[in-house]
Protein backbone atom coordinates (compact mmCIF):
# COMPACT_ATOMS: atom_id res chain seq x y z
CA UNK A 1 0.00 0.00 0.00
CA UNK A 2 2.79 2.34 0.86
CA UNK A 3 4.44 1.67 -2.50
CA UNK A 4 1.40 2.77 -4.51
CA UNK A 5 1.12 6.05 -2.62
CA UNK A 6 4.77 6.81 -3.42
CA UNK A 7 4.09 6.22 -7.11
CA UNK A 8 1.05 8.49 -6.96
CA UNK A 9 3.06 11.18 -5.20
CA UNK A 10 5.74 11.07 -7.92
CA UNK A 11 3.13 11.25 -10.67
CA UNK A 12 1.49 14.26 -9.01
CA UNK A 13 4.85 15.99 -8.68
CA UNK A 14 5.61 15.43 -12.38
CA UNK A 15 2.38 17.17 -13.36
CA UNK A 16 2.91 19.99 -10.86
CA UNK A 17 2.56 23.52 -12.31
CA UNK A 18 5.68 24.56 -10.38
CA UNK A 19 7.90 23.24 -13.15
CA UNK A 20 9.24 25.85 -15.48
CA UNK A 21 8.00 25.63 -19.08
CA UNK A 22 11.57 25.67 -20.35
CA UNK A 23 12.37 22.63 -18.26
CA UNK A 24 9.33 20.77 -19.61
CA UNK A 25 10.08 21.56 -23.24
CA UNK A 26 13.84 21.14 -23.12
CA UNK A 27 13.68 17.71 -24.74
CA UNK A 28 11.47 18.82 -27.61
CA UNK A 29 13.59 21.89 -28.42
CA UNK A 30 16.74 19.79 -28.46
CA UNK A 31 15.12 17.47 -30.98
CA UNK A 32 14.00 20.37 -33.14
CA UNK A 33 17.52 21.80 -33.10
CA UNK A 34 18.98 18.47 -34.15
CA UNK A 35 16.49 18.20 -37.01
CA UNK A 36 17.35 21.71 -38.21
CA UNK A 37 21.06 20.89 -38.12
CA UNK A 38 20.41 17.69 -40.10
CA UNK A 39 18.44 19.55 -42.75
CA UNK A 40 21.18 22.14 -43.28
CA UNK A 41 23.87 19.48 -43.65
CA UNK A 42 22.59 18.01 -46.93
CA UNK A 43 24.05 15.11 -48.90
CA UNK A 44 27.21 15.78 -50.86
CA UNK A 45 28.28 13.47 -53.65
CA UNK A 46 32.08 13.02 -53.68
CA UNK A 47 32.24 15.98 -51.27
CA UNK A 48 31.59 18.57 -54.01
CA UNK A 49 28.01 18.30 -55.30
CA UNK A 50 25.23 19.04 -52.82
CA UNK A 51 22.51 16.82 -54.23
CA UNK A 52 19.66 18.31 -52.18
CA UNK A 53 20.35 21.93 -53.11
CA UNK A 54 21.44 21.57 -56.73
CA UNK A 55 18.55 21.58 -59.23
CA UNK A 56 18.23 18.39 -61.28
CA UNK A 57 21.11 16.63 -59.48
CA UNK A 58 19.03 14.00 -57.69
CA UNK A 59 17.06 13.02 -60.79
CA UNK A 60 20.18 12.95 -62.96
CA UNK A 61 22.04 10.64 -60.58
CA UNK A 62 19.07 8.31 -60.26
CA UNK A 63 18.68 8.16 -64.04
CA UNK A 64 22.43 7.56 -64.34
CA UNK A 65 22.27 4.66 -61.90
CA UNK A 66 19.45 3.08 -63.90
CA UNK A 67 21.30 3.62 -67.17
CA UNK A 68 24.44 2.11 -65.67
CA UNK A 69 22.69 -1.06 -64.55
CA UNK A 70 20.85 -1.42 -67.85
CA UNK A 71 23.91 -0.87 -70.05
CA UNK A 72 26.18 -3.11 -67.98
CA UNK A 73 23.68 -5.95 -67.71
CA UNK A 74 22.79 -5.86 -71.40
CA UNK A 75 26.45 -5.88 -72.41
CA UNK A 76 27.18 -8.73 -69.98
CA UNK A 77 24.26 -10.79 -71.27
CA UNK A 78 25.42 -10.22 -74.84
CA UNK A 79 29.15 -10.90 -74.37
CA UNK A 80 29.72 -12.50 -70.89
CA UNK A 81 32.76 -10.27 -70.38
CA UNK A 82 32.72 -8.99 -66.79
CA UNK A 83 35.39 -6.29 -66.91
CA UNK A 84 34.17 -4.82 -70.18
CA UNK A 85 30.60 -4.91 -68.83
CA UNK A 86 31.69 -2.81 -65.87
CA UNK A 87 33.34 -0.33 -68.23
CA UNK A 88 30.20 -0.14 -70.36
CA UNK A 89 28.11 0.30 -67.20
CA UNK A 90 30.31 3.18 -66.04
CA UNK A 91 30.11 4.81 -69.47
CA UNK A 92 26.35 4.33 -69.38
CA UNK A 93 26.24 6.04 -65.97
CA UNK A 94 28.23 9.01 -67.19
CA UNK A 95 26.29 9.44 -70.43
CA UNK A 96 22.87 8.98 -68.85
CA UNK A 97 23.67 11.29 -65.94
CA UNK A 98 25.02 14.06 -68.15
CA UNK A 99 22.20 13.69 -70.67
CA UNK A 100 19.55 13.82 -67.96
CA UNK A 101 21.29 16.75 -66.25
CA UNK A 102 21.48 18.88 -69.40
CA UNK A 103 17.93 18.01 -70.46
CA UNK A 104 16.57 19.04 -67.06
CA UNK A 105 18.64 22.24 -66.91
CA UNK A 106 17.56 23.29 -70.40
CA UNK A 107 13.90 22.72 -69.52
CA UNK A 108 14.34 24.74 -66.31
CA UNK A 109 15.94 27.58 -68.27
CA UNK A 110 13.04 27.57 -70.77
CA UNK A 111 10.57 27.65 -67.89
CA UNK A 112 12.33 30.64 -66.30
CA UNK A 113 12.26 32.52 -69.61
CA UNK A 114 8.54 31.82 -70.00
CA UNK A 115 7.90 33.00 -66.44
CA UNK A 116 9.83 36.22 -67.10
CA UNK A 117 7.83 36.88 -70.27
CA UNK A 118 4.55 36.28 -68.42
CA UNK A 119 5.59 38.54 -65.53
CA UNK A 120 6.59 41.30 -67.95
CA UNK A 121 3.25 40.95 -69.73
CA UNK A 122 1.39 41.18 -66.44
CA UNK A 123 3.36 44.32 -65.51
CA UNK A 124 2.56 45.88 -68.89
CA UNK A 125 -1.11 44.99 -68.51
CA UNK A 126 -1.24 46.82 -65.20
CA UNK A 127 0.64 49.84 -66.58
CA UNK A 128 -1.31 50.19 -69.86
CA UNK A 129 -4.76 49.10 -68.66
CA UNK A 130 -7.41 51.69 -69.60
CA UNK A 131 -5.08 53.77 -71.79
CA UNK A 132 -4.90 54.18 -75.54
CA UNK A 133 -1.88 51.86 -75.59
CA UNK A 134 -3.88 48.97 -74.07
CA UNK A 135 -3.65 46.10 -76.63
CA UNK A 136 -7.04 44.72 -75.55
CA UNK A 137 -8.78 48.02 -76.45
CA UNK A 138 -7.69 48.15 -80.09
CA UNK A 139 -10.57 49.20 -82.36
CA UNK A 140 -11.64 46.59 -84.92
CA UNK A 141 -10.42 47.37 -88.43
CA UNK A 142 -13.26 45.30 -89.92
CA UNK A 143 -16.09 47.17 -88.22
CA UNK A 144 -16.81 50.67 -89.61
CA UNK A 145 -16.77 53.46 -87.05
CA UNK A 146 -20.09 54.95 -86.01
CA UNK A 147 -23.57 53.58 -85.51
CA UNK A 148 -24.63 50.56 -87.58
Amino acid sequence: MRKSSAVTKIAVQADSPKLNYKEKDRGSTAMAGEEAAGQNKGFKLLGILDVQRTPCAREAILHGAGGSVAAGMLYFLATSRVRRSFDVGFAGFMLTTLGSWFYCRINNAKLRVQQRVIQEGMRNKVVYEGTVLDPTNKPNAEAPPGPP
